[in-house]
């Protein structure tokens, strides 16, 4: 676990000096300690004076962030999706610094890859990997789409939407009919 805990650190290190914006931002909260909690694995971490992380083991975080245990199919589905439910509590100037920080940092996979295979290689396989992941979010919508319409419509495991809207209908229907009843009996 301590060797992942120092890769998610040298990462988010390398991210972070790759934006001088983001350093600059993480600096004003020089010191301020987070707890990262998602479902069973936790990590704690520091903000160091030059506005990068460190591993900590704080007792009594400034900031916790809770990730919910699905982050990972947000993530490949909707980035902003997986923002939005992201949990923050503790000290708002540091909620709000970390969040600022991490919606908006990006890595340039293509820089990175350029430095070790070369430019051209890297463009070529940055497009792949744009190419590949497109069609892994389209399969994924596509077949979520065609568990729904099973469920609905082959199965009946789920009413169809005009069902539930005459359903609704009648109810309504209904309660109106017994409305009128109970006046009626309240007049004798």
């Amino acid at each position: 676990m301590d060797a992942m805990r120092q890769l998610a650190v040298h990462g988010l290190n390398h991210l972070i000096r790759s934006e001088r914006w983001a350093q600059d931002k993480l600096r004003a909260q020089a010191g301020a300690q987070i707890r990262i909690d998602a479902g069973p694995f936790g990590m704690g971490l520091g903000i160091d004076e030059s506005g990068l992380f460190h591993a900590s083991a704080a007792e009594t975080p400034d900031v916790t962030l809770t990730v919910p245990a699905d982050a990972v199919f947000k993530a490949l589905a909707d980035r902003d999706q997986l923002f939005a439910s992201v949990r923050l509590a503790g000290s708002v100037d540091t909620a709000e610094s970390l969040g600022f920080v991490f919606r908006n940092l990006r890595w340039d996979v293509e820089a990175d890859l350029a430095a070790v295979i070369g430019d051209i290689a890297a463009h070529r396989l940055v497009r792949l990997g744009r190419s590949l992941a497109s069609g892994l979010q389209g399969g994924l919508r596509r077949t979520a789409e065609n568990v729904v319409e099973y469920a609905v419509e082959d199965s009946a495991l789920l009413p169809a939407p005009r069902e539930i809207s005459a359903f609704a209908s009648a109810v309504g229907q209904l309660r109106d009919d017994v409305a009128r009843l109970e006046k009626r009996l309240s007049r004798l």
